[in-house]
């Protein structure tokens, strides 16, 4: 007889066809659900109190964050992306189907921010990330058609420092050669070995073709309150 306190095996360690399927059904229903823009936050004494498991996204300016949460949730405008990338410094929350929070973090890295919203970032940001004790993974946006940046690396770093699980999710996949995605892909495997906050695996997503997506939503309605 199973263990009944055992742990479910997570999405990544399934190998039976009709787990999967009801796995990515899980993701697919959660994410059918209701997707409601509730607070944008400026300051950490606006964050809205913590009622849900937290999912927050993280990348540079240009990402394709917004394009990643509208095509995960299904909606058109729900996330959107700021006229001058690099300037917004707010943490946007999403409630999904009052199951779990979606956090959309700033942009970060944009060359022509000034230094004080740079460092704005880094100092709001790291005080999130230790002191949010519902936030269960950062999903942090890479580019898959360029070479990381020092910024890049530099939040990496933080997240090592305040002990927040993150995984990194290749954006534009469907913009790069199938070879060289491999290489890139083989890059970054060997890059989360480095970082002890790191997951042990990545997501290979297309926000415009849709490569990801399904799989992406089945892994994020592990961390979702059970449906009512």
């Amino acid at each position: 007889m199973p263990d009944a306190d055992a742990p479910s095996a997570t999405f990544r360690e399934l190998k039976e066809p009709t787990d999967i399927a009801a796995a990515l059904e899980q993701g697919r229903l959660l994410f059918a659900g209701s997707c409601e823009f509730i607070f944008g936050a400026q300051k950490l004494g606006q964050l809205p109190p913590q009622t849900l498991p937290e999912i927050a996204f993280a990348g540079r300016s240009n990402v394709g964050k917004s394009s990643l949460i509208n095509a995960l949730t299904g909606r058109k405008a729900l996330a959107r992306a700021s006229s001058e990338p690099g300037r917004t410094k707010q943490l946007n929350f999403f409630n999904l189907a009052d199951r779990l929070m979606l956090v959309d973090m700033p942009g970060y890295g944009y060359a022509k921010a000034a230094k004080s919203v740079k460092e704005d970032w880094q100092e709001m940001m790291f005080d999130y990330l230790r002191g949010r004790p519902g936030l269960k993974r950062v999903m942090l946006l890479l580019d898959a058609r360029i070479e990381l940046k020092a910024h890049d690396l530099e939040v990496m770093k933080l997240l090592d420092k305040a002990a927040v699980s993150f995984q990194i999710v290749l954006t534009k996949c469907d913009a790069v050669k199938p070879q060289a995605l491999a290489r890139k892909q083989e890059a970054m495997q060997a890059l989360t070995a480095r970082h002890p906050a790191a997951c042990p695996f990545l997501s290979l997503t297309s926000s415009e073709a849709g490569e990801g997506i399904e799989s992406l939503r089945a892994e994020l309605a592990e961390f979702a309150l059970p449906p009512i």
